[in-house]
């Protein structure tokens, strides 16, 4: 279920449609007059009105500038950004720049972006609900295999002679948490060497083996060897791993649900459409890249 996301063109496309929304999250709460509406004039340059909308499209473009700015800087940095479009764009009509063929094509372009995003939001978006991602956390539960952890606390020393001396002394009844505070070179010797729980794969392997060799807890293991040292390994406590909580992959499932309704909504805008590509070298790199993309959606859901 917790998949890498797919197909690499559309993912990067998809990214630009998403970096939008926490601009315009942000711009709502630092908003000065929380009763504001689209329509609401911030501002008026040369008579023309800047708008609540207005600064709401401008951090959607700017999404990545706003994102390293104090929140409290943000609104008046994008009515700083309108003023000059303002002024600039003037300018620019009186120079007639707005009669050129190239300025046609590029407001075509930027009408089509702009129902792009509009489509996003209103059918695509709007279908990635809090019970769409918790009916995928469900699925996601149900699927989960647990996997054998444990809990196990170690001292680490530089040689093998003092590891032999501290099983020695562990033998004897000395109390494990002391010596590991007073011997121990590991940076969590200060808690007695607790390690917490974790599963395999995630220590190095002569540490683990040894460690999950250990039968039950309270077991002591014989020093074994790292590439950090020699430890001594104690058992404390053994539990079959149990999935993660809906809060800790809401964020995880809800970015991949959203990729997985874009595509599906995308691939059923395309069906049926013709797509002709006239130079023949950008063709066979598009063909490749759809190929690849293919591909690795195809292993993905194999995997899965």
């Amino acid at each position: 279920m917790l998949t890498a996301p797919l197909r690499l063109a559309r993912s990067l496309g998809l990214a630009a449609l998403i970096a939008a929304a926490p601009a315009l999250g942000a711009l709502a709460q630092d908003a000065a007059t929380p009763a504001a509406t689209p329509e609401t004039v911030v501002a008026t340059v040369g008579g023309e009105a800047i708008t609540e909308a207005d600064l709401s499209f401008a951090a959607e473009d700017l999404a990545q500038d706003l994102a390293q700015m104090p929140p409290e800087e943000r609104r008046a940095f994008l009515l700083r950004v309108l003023i000059d479009m303002k002024v600039m764009s003037a300018a620019a009509r009186d120079a007639g720049m707005d009669q050129t063929p190239l300025f046609a094509q590029r407001l075509k372009y930027l009408e089509e972006r702009a129902l792009r995003r509009a489509y996003f939001a209103d059918a695509i978006a709007a279908a990635v609900t809090e019970e769409a991602v918790r009916a995928d956390y469900e699925a996601f539960a149900a699927d989960f295999e647990p996997q054998e952890e444990i809990r196990a606390s170690h001292i680490l020393v530089e040689t093998e002679e003092e590891a032999d001396s501290i099983k020695a002394q562990l033998d004897g009844g000395a109390d494990f948490a002391v010596l590991a505070r007073e011997h121990s070179i590991d940076p969590g010797a200060a808690n007695g060497g607790d390690l917490g729980f974790f599963g395999r794969g995630m220590m190095v392997q002569p540490f683990e083996q040894a460690a999950f060799a250990l039968g039950e807890p309270g077991d002591v293991s014989e020093p074994v060897q790292s590439q950090f040292g020699w430890h001594v390994i104690k058992l404390a406590e053994k539990r079959l791993s149990s999935p993660p909580s809906f809060e800790q992959v809401a964020g995880q499932l809800q970015q991949q649900l959203l990729m997985r309704t874009f595509n599906d909504k995308v691939e059923e805008l395309m069906s049926g459409v013709t797509v002709d590509i006239a130079d023949p070298a950008l063709k066979a790199a598009f063909d490749a890249q759809t190929a690849a993309e293919d591909a690795a959606e195809g292993e993905a859901e194999a995997a899965e």
